[in-house]
């Protein structure tokens, strides 16, 4: 293997590693890197393994992935009637909690919808629910977004192996 072609492999598994990391960090546009890395590996090596149908599967799987991401959440705020706020302030607590590690993660967008849905005037028992509920459907896209990824790892590997 050419040393060149062997740093197209190399940089293809950063992209898909730090892609999966994506899936958790909101920051990092986790899927479009997963897929780009896959992409890459093809295209270093010419397409022999990974080919167009493959391709075209992990694209869709891509695309997918990207829709329930961002409807996951927007579903599960909506279905309690929360405010435009709150969905304002479980992203901009998903934003601020990235300071904070794991636990601003997990507890950034549940308190950033409660407080836009207390800024509405909303009850704090009412605004709880909110959170709770926007929070879950954050997790839920996410960990769908996860499952999709490393769906998308598996086809990856079985047309690299057996194509």
């Amino acid at each position: 293997m050419p040393t060149e072609q062997a740093l197209y492999f190399v940089l293809s598994a950063v992209l898909i590693l730090v892609g999966l990391a994506g899936t958790v960090v909101p920051v990092l546009p986790g899927v479009p890197l997963v897929f780009a890395g896959m992409l890459l590996a093809a295209w270093a090596d010419h397409f022999q393994h990974v080919g167009t149908f493959t391709l075209v599967v992990l694209g869709v799987l891509s695309l997918l992935a990207l829709a329930i991401d961002f409807v996951a959440g927007l579903l599960g705020a909506k279905r309690v009637g929360a405010s435009p706020h709150a969905i304002w302030g479980a992203m901009i607590g998903t934003i601020v909690g990235l300071f904070f590690a794991l636990p601003g993660l997990i507890f950034g967008p549940f308190l950033g919808a409660v407080a836009g849905e207390l800024l509405v005037g909303s009850r704090l028992g009412r605004a709880a629910h909110v959170g709770v509920s926007t929070w879950l459907g954050l997790l839920f896209g996410t960990l769908a977004k996860i499952a999709l990824c490393f769906t998308m790892l598996g086809v990856f590997a079985l047309a690299f192996v057996f194509g």
